[in-house]
């Protein structure tokens, strides 16, 4: 779309990828329907409504990449290994009972449950907020187990349980990334880079849908690979995906991978709103302030279009988490605590009925911040 906003994201991208770029180079455009024979039939998908967001005027498609385009349709894979999933322990609550029970004495007390329930309606009309074409927002973070995949499945969830239109989660972290565990998906099938040469403009949401992983709440997942280590997914792949798939979903949240990667730098450049997944250590903090100093050097857009997540991963963190969140907001991010949490700690599957109370009330008010944020990008 030839607007403002159109144009920033070229800045943004020429200044990341460096001058080898020239300055008329086009952005990520809907891929052209491909002359290949089209693959073996997706598996059949249940019948969703179609958001109600305005197709796209399509643009010249990018560069082909130079990735071998598969000819046969790939086999149904576990998303985890049977073996593996036995070493599994029952999952725990976010809380301890006796917490819990501390916690609603409290409530009962003070008069706080209904407070926190006028906080969560006034979240809620956020989330709820209608679109006029689909919104994307990229999570990535400076190293791993900074808590990037957990902060995708968090807003993931979220979006897709206050939403009536489908939700996206994509996972462009292809080598090894733990989103579809963290989603609870059973099996995988398509990738990332299997449907950048399958997906054509006359699709249909329930085309597209056929080659995703259905998740709860009208969610649906694209993996980056079936668990196994392969072939990584490249920029132009990344863009052909992303543009093509922006106007069946409301809402796309991309799991990157960590920066300086170059699709995490073009996931960024692209996406309305930016999501910085940084852990409450020393070094975590540190090495994220270092990121957001360089993002104060491109334009203003960028700076204030991204929020920090900082997950506080031990019940004693070794830092002062509050001054911790004072310190990168001077910078001119917005930053939210995302408090411990048992259930989070543990990894494996996420169950929202499991979380603790602040962590899921944390959790609402960041996916509100962040969504209001796209919201003013077009």
């Amino acid at each position: 779309m030839p607007n403002a906003d159109h144009n920033w994201q070229h800045d943004i991208l020429r200044a990341l990828r460096g001058p080898a770029v020239p300055a008329d180079t086009p952005g990520p455009a809907a891929p052209a329907p491909s002359p290949r024979p089209a693959p073996a039939a997706a598996p059949a998908a249940t019948e969703r409504p179609r958001p109600a967001v305005p197709e796209q005027p399509r643009t010249p498609a990018p560069a082909a990449s130079t990735r071998p385009a598969r000819t046969t349709a790939p086999d149904s894979l576990p998303a985890l290994d049977t073996a593996m999933a036995a070493v599994a322990r029952r999952p725990t609550r976010g809380e301890p009972a006796v917490v819990r029970g501390a916690r609603a004495l409290r409530r009962i007390v003070s008069g706080s449950a209904s407070r926190e329930v006028a906080v969560l309606t006034r979240t809620a009309e956020v989330l709820q907020r209608p679109v006029t074409t689909g919104r994307q927002i990229a999570v990535t973070s400076i190293r791993g187990g900074a808590g990037k995949t957990t902060v995708t499945a968090l807003l993931g969830t979220t979006y897709a349980h206050y939403r009536q239109d489908p939700v996206l989660l994509v996972e462009a972290d292809p080598a090894l990334g733990s989103l579809p565990l963290r989603l609870g998906a059973a099996s995988l099938r398509w990738t990332t880079a299997d449907l950048a040469d399958i997906v054509a403009p006359q699709m249909s949401l329930l085309d597209i849908t056929g080659y995703l992983v259905q998740l709860p709440d009208n969610a649906w997942l694209l993996p980056g690979s079936q668990g196994r280590i392969g072939a990584m997914v490249d920029t132009a792949t990344y863009e052909r995906v992303m543009v093509a798939l922006r106007r069946y979903f409301g809402v796309t949240v991309v799991d990157c991978e960590t920066l300086p990667a170059e699709v995490a730098r073009a996931a960024l450049s692209a996406a309305q709103a930016r999501v910085l997944a940084a852990p409450a250590t020393l070094d975590g903090v540190a090495g994220t302030y270092a990121v957001l100093e360089w993002l104060r050097s491109l334009p203003p857009h960028v700076i204030e279009g991204t929020v920090v997540a900082l997950s506080v991963m031990s019940p004693r963190p070794g830092i002062d988490v509050e001054a911790a969140a004072e310190r990168l907001a001077t910078t001119g991010a917005r930053v939210h605590v995302l408090p411990h949490d048992r259930h989070l700690a543990a990894g494996g599957r996420l169950r929202t009925d499991l979380l603790s109370r602040p962590a899921r009330l944390a959790a609402a008010r960041l996916a509100a911040e962040v969504f209001e944020l796209s919201r003013k990008r077009r």
